[in-house]
Order: C-alpha cells, then sequence, then structure tokens
C-alpha cells in the first residue's frame, strides 16, 4: 500500500475534504511556459481581449472620466462593442463628457439601454435631455457611486480602464508616461468591485512598477494602444483657470469669508470644488495664510496647480487626491511624497468605514442654481438640460464644517438666484454660506457664522434680497416647459431619489 493511499484512507470519514495531487501546474499552467509566465495578460489588439471575456447582451461595462475631455478610450471600447453586436449594455461611467457625444449613435441601436453617472455634457446630454433614452439615466455623486456599488445596484462585468502606463502583470499608474493623468482615483474603485477588468494603456514599464494605482492582483488583461487620452484636455470646461474679473472677484471675496468665518486656523482642512470662481479662491488664500502664520493640514478632492503651489510653498502640508485637475498635479502626484493618491470610496463613500469629506473644515462649491431655501442645482442649465454634473458637491457640502457656495447673481441674463432650483443636487441644510459679486447671504441656521462676517465688514444681505436684485437686473425669467416624462433621476449620496429631470419640450 502506498504512503498516499494511506494518507487517503486515514482521512476518510474525514469533515475535511482535499482534493488528490494532480500534479504541479494543474492551477497555474502558466508556470510551464515562460511567455505565459511573464506576459499572458498583454494583447496588441482589444479584439482579442473581447474574445476572453465572455461577452453577453445585458453587460455592464464601466470607465472612469480622470482625462475628462480629452479621454479616448470610452468612445473606443464602445465603438468596438457595438462591432460585436452586443445589445442592452449598462454604461456605468463616472462621468461622461462632451467628447463621449458618439454614445449618441449606440443608444439610437440599442446598444447601451442603461447609464449610471455622475453627470453628462454636450450633444449627449441634450439628446438624452430631449428624450432619447427609454429608461431615466441615473445620476449619482462620486461617493454615492461607490455606495451603489457596494451594495450591488451597479454590479460590474468589465471595468475598461485608462492607464498612462503600468507594466506586464498590470500594477499601473497614471503619473507617469507620455500621458499622465495623475490620480486614477475612480479607477481604484472599478479594478476592486469588476468581475474582469481590461487595462488600456500607452506605455508598458519594466516590472515592478511601484508605487501602483491598481495592482496586480487586480487585473486580467491589459491591451497597448496608440492613445488612452490627451491630457491638455484635463484642465477645460468645469476643471479651467480663470482669468476673468467677476469670477476673481467672487473668488477673492470667499477669501474674505472663509478668513472671518471662525474656522481659518492653524491646522485647518479645505476643498475646492472644479468650477473657476473655487479653485480661484485659493490662490488669494496665501497671503492670509502668512499673514496669520497658517498652515492647513491638508487638502482634499479635485487637485489643482494653485493647491500645489501652496503646498510646495509649505502652506498645506497634504494633499489627498482623488482627480488631478490639471498637468501641475499629475506631476506633483509623481513627486511630492505628501501629495497622495486616494479612492474615491476613501474620499466620500458615505457607507465607507470612514471618509477623507468628513474631516473638511472648509469647502468652496460652484452652482448653476442655487435657491431661496440654499438648495444648489449643479445638473441642468436655465433650459432644463442636463450640462454638469454631481460630482462630489452633494458629499463634502454634507460632511464639511463650512460649506460655501460662489457663483454670480446674473449667468448670461439668467438669475443664479432663484425662487426655486430646476434640479436639486445639494439640500439647502448642507449649504451655509453663498458668495456672489452682488453680496454674500449666510444660511438662518448658521447665525453665528453670520455675526463674524457682519464683525468683519463683509457685505452680507438676506438671500431674498439677493433674489429680487437678480429680478431687477434680468427680469422674471420664463418658465422652462418640460414634459410629465422623467429622463434623469437624481440620486442622493445615499442612493435615495432627491429629485427627478423631465425631457424638455421641443
Amino acid at each position: 500500500m502506498s504512503h498516499l493511499t494511506r494518507a487517503l484512507q486515514a482521512l476518510s470519514g474525514s469533515a475535511y475534504q482535499y482534493e488528490r495531487f494532480t500534479g504541479a501546474h494543474t492551477h497555474t499552467p502558466h508556470l510551464a511556459d515562460l511567455r505565459q509566465k511573464y506576459q499572458r495578460k498583454l494583447f496588441d489588439s482589444i479584439d482579442d481581449v473581447l474574445e476572453r471575456c465572455e461577452l453577453r447582451d445585458g453587460m455592464t461595462v464601466s470607465f472612469h472620466h480622470a482625462f475628462r475631455e480629452g479621454d479616448k478610450v470610452i468612445n473606443y471600447v464602445m465603438d468596438k462593442l457595438a462591432e460585436k453586436g452586443l445589445r442592452g449594455l449598462t454604461l456605468a461611467s463616472s462621468s461622461l463628457m462632451t467628447c463621449n457625444a458618439p454614445l449618441i449613435e449606440h443608444i439610437k441601436a440599442g446598444v447601451v439601454t442603461k447609464i449610471y453617472t455622475s453627470g453628462m455634457r454636450g450633444e449627449l446630454a441634450e439628446a438624452i435631455s430631449h428624450g432619447l433614452m427609454a429608461e431615466p439615466v441615473e445620476i449619482h455623486s462620486h461617493g454615492g457611486r461607490v455606495h451603489l456599488i457596494e451594495k450591488g445596484e451597479i454590479s460590474i462585468d468589465i471595468a475598461f480602464l485608462a492607464v498612462s502606463c503600468c507594466d506586464e502583470y498590470g500594477n499601473a499608474s497614471g503619473s507617469g508616461g507620455a500621458s499622465r493623468c495623475g490620480s486614477l482615483g475612480y479607477a481604484m474603485v472599478d479594478a476592486r468591485y469588476a468581475r474582469k477588468v481590461v487595462l488600456l494603456t500607452e506605455s508598458i514599464e519594466p516590472f515592478p512598477l511601484m508605487p501602483a494605482s491598481l495592482t496586480q492582483d487586480q487585473v486580467d488583461y491589459i491591451v497597448r494602444i496608440d492613445s488612452v487620452g490627451d491630457p491638455a484636455k484635463i484642465s477645460v470646461g468645469a476643471a479651467r483657470v480663470t482669468s476673468n474679473p467677476r469670477e476673481l472677484m467672487i473668488a477673492r471675496s470667499a477669501a474674505d469669508v472663509i478668513e472671518h468665518s471662525g474656522y481659518f486656523r492653524d491646522g485647518f482642512s479645505l476643498q475646492t470644488g472644479s468650477g473657476a470662481a473655487s479653485t480661484a479662491c485659493t490662490r488669494f488664500l496665501e497671503s492670509r495664510m502668512r499673514k496669520q502664520n497658517i498652515v492647513a493640514s491638508f487638502a482634499l478632492g479635485g487637485i489643482t496647480g494653485t493647491l500645489v503651489d501652496l503646498h510646495e510653498k509649505g502652506l498645506i502640508k497634504t494633499l489627498l487626491d482623488t482627480q488631478s485637475f490639471d498637468g501641475v498635479a499629475g506631476a506633483s502626484l509623481a513627486k511630492n511624497p505628501h501629495h497622495v493618491e486616494i479612492s474615491t470610496s476613501v474620499y466620500a463613500n458615505p457607507s465607507a468605514k470612514a471618509a477623507c469629506c468628513d474631516r473638511v473644515d472648509i469647502v468652496i462649491l460652484s452652482a448653476l442654481e442655487i435657491d431661496t431655501d440654499f438648495n444648489v442645482n449643479v445638473l441642468t442649465g436655465s433650459d432644463g438640460v442636463m450640462r454638469g454634473a454631481s460630482g462630489g458637491h452633494c458629499d463634502v457640502a454634507a460632511a464639511a464644517n463650512l460649506t460655501i457656495v460662489v457663483a454670480p447673481l446674473i449667468r448670461s441674463r439668467i438669475p443664479t438666484v432663484v425662487r426655486q432650483v430646476t434640479t436639486r443636487v445639494t439640500p439647502g441644510e448642507s449649504v451655509d454660506v453663498l458668495v456672489t459679486d452682488h453680496g454674500i447671504a449666510v444660511n438662518p441656521a448658521r447665525q453665528e457664522v453670520k455675526a463674524r462676517l457682519m464683525a468683519a465688514g463683509l457685505p452680507v444681505v438676506d438671500i431674498d434680497t439677493l433674489y429680487q436684485r437678480a429680478l431687477l437686473i434680468s427680469g422674471e425669467p420664463k418658465p422652462i416647459a418640460f414634459t410629465s416624462r422623467i429622463v434623469g433621476v437624481v440620486r442622493y449620496r445615499d442612493g435615495s431619489v432627491i429629485d427627478v429631470v423631465r425631457q424638455v419640450k421641443a
């Protein structure tokens, strides 16, 4: 009787069941072939990868938007999926941009029948706002997206993730290579939860590529393509740098509010949103910080070159980066040890064991509309068309100790301060101060902040006064004509429905 036979007999009747040894490489056959051992994930064609992804109708595919208007992967992959004859797909992109207009044809053809996204712009948003899709688009916040993924509403079959460089095992980064986008905070979540993960990259670097944003144990396949994105187009649109005098005036007023708010002290923390005035506010803080010998503990969220400048001057200790808003931020992430990449889960997931947004003292955010109850709309324009994004707006507004919204009183002869917002994305209870070019309004719930700003001589007025002033300048806007059909469902960060977007009448 062999040793193996005796051992198996001894184990018979045991609660444990063991497989018989059948060879060293039964479960790891790639180890028997050197090329397979090292390069089994690498493919020269997306078509070859798709053959291995067990494609089927009705799948959910995901993408990230770190390249913003410079993204070249979403349209490329969706074209390939359409060529394969797939139908009924759910598209779960962290956000959609003007550059994604080609998706219209895939929606018309039935390739895409459902969309989850933080927002959309351009021709795609125009078409959907006028009834292109049979099923409403689900609009979520950045933190809310992670919440929906974790609870299973968004169940990602395949994540197609653009990275500027990776090694042959799949350790990947957005901080190297020719097309550097910086933080891969959105992609980190998709790589963690998707059933299959496909990297698209321009550059294969020597193993091991460390530090890695996405790690080899998360990645199934790697495809080298000519270009994943144009980093020069990251800092356009909402993320642009402004030289507009009115926007700079509002930014300077916001800095005054911060200085006298009661939260401007050594060790304070901050986040600036993607709007031009909110990002510009950062440049007006430097002199105030130096004068009062104040150093911020950290800055969070979308990181800009102006935040990097303060960090490198020693005025912000740590940058916690979930999305790099320009090339300066991308370069800083690669070289500054206290510029740290974080996932959107770590950033703002309301169901996480801890989220960084809960530690923010001051946040400066933008608005398309804000009403007299301080509710904010960052999604639909004055014509009712979707042309923005929920982003991290409601996430950090809910969590910060002081939420400041900056906006002009009038935008293109249309009031920004209104009686009731067209679409509620962030509830008024989360908003503390509104800064406009015609005065500063403070939420009645924050009387202590109002008292501090008035004591400093800042032009504080009631929000109803701003509303009436806007009407005197612009007149009463004509109501937007909507149909009864819902084209978008706005989800709050916890997954609940906070509002809906209705189809614009032709």
